[in-house]
């Protein structure tokens, strides 16, 4: 099976500005402290993980290096192949990532909260949250592509570069590499998002999409950003109960589904734009359809609640 698309979104909430702020002065504190004492231990670079280390082995790992969590049973030939592939992987890219592997039929509770639909599935985890990469076994050079882009992804979003070990191949210090024009209006649309410039995130993100317009990470800022700018100074309260008196008002109901997701409601945000396709028809049923493809923008397209949604509408659209 071909890996499908990362995502980078995780759950979105007003937090995630201070959770990659938070997670930034982690990793320059943990630099700054290995610089002073000379060095620090080098990690253990495939864990095997239960839910009881769980927080220390992957949680608290994550604010230092990317966690790749590769759900697992050496009950099955595609989950064991895949297995060793990260692990020569996790050699070879030297403490940039560490792999951490969890028994599927020996951690129940783990696989429920990941959401995981099959073996062998594959998440990363950065500061804290996790993100769906693939699922299924597949070829080394796929999987090194997507390990690029999580590392990418760590440096640029959270200042998160590992702790390099000896013995494989060695980081490139980040100020030896020059970064492209399109890494720079990237970097200046994430840093319009962390400083809370939606206006200008928008812009710096169309900017970048509109020299590569199948850049996935400048898509999800894209609606990350639009989502944050549509329920900046809204009322809740107001909206809420708007909705509540007028459940065949559209335009309600979608205003509502954007406070939902920003607040992490997921499915309650999918649902109710589905019910709100299913009660209506021409225009609005236009306008929540489009919504909710917005909103699946922002979740990343590889989320089982988003394949979940997406077969929940096609049932009442066709």
């Amino acid at each position: 099976m071909q890996p499908r698309n990362m995502s980078m979104s995780g759950v979105v909430d007003l937090a995630a500005v201070k959770a990659a702020g938070e997670a930034k002065t982690k990793a320059e504190q943990a630099r700054a402290e290995a610089a002073r004492t000379g060095g620090v231990p080098a990690p253990a670079l495939v864990t095997e993980v239960t839910e009881a280390t769980f927080e220390t082995d992957v949680l608290q790992r994550s604010t230092e290096v990317p966690v790749v969590v590769h759900f697992w049973t050496d009950r099955a030939d595609a989950s064991v192949q895949l297995e060793d592939a990260l692990e020569r992987l996790a050699a070879e890219y030297a403490g940039r990532v560490v792999v951490a592997k969890i028994d599927v039929y020996a951690n129940q509770l783990l696989v429920q909260q990941f959401g995981v639909q099959g073996i062998p599935a594959v998440f990363a985890v950065l500061a804290g949250q996790a993100m769906p990469l693939f699922q299924g076994a597949a070829p080394e050079d796929q999987i090194r592509e997507v390990l690029d882009q999580l590392i990418a992804v760590a440096e640029q979003r959270f200042g998160i570069v590992g702790v390099p070990v000896e013995g494989g191949a060695p980081a490139v210090p980040a100020e030896e590499r020059p970064p492209s024009p399109q890494e720079l209006a990237l970097t200046a649309a994430h840093d319009a998002l962390d400083q809370g410039d939606l206006g200008g995130a928008i812009q710096a993100y169309r900017n970048v999409l509109s020299g590569d317009p199948g850049n996935l990470e400048a898509k999800l800022g894209l609606a990350q950003a639009e989502l944050l700018q549509r329920v900046e100074g809204a009322d809740p309260q107001a909206l809420r109960k708007a909705a509540a008196d007028r459940p065949d008002d559209v335009a309600a109901q979608i205003a509502v589904a954007d406070l939902d997701l920003v607040g992490g409601h997921v499915e309650d945000a999918f649902g109710r734009l589905v019910e709100a396709v299913r009660r209506s028809a021409g225009a609005d049923r236009d306008a929540a359809r489009t919504r909710l493809l917005e909103l699946f923008e922002v979740i990343g397209p590889d989320d089982p609640r988003v394949t979940a949604a997406r077969s929940a509408l096609a049932r009442v659209l066709f």
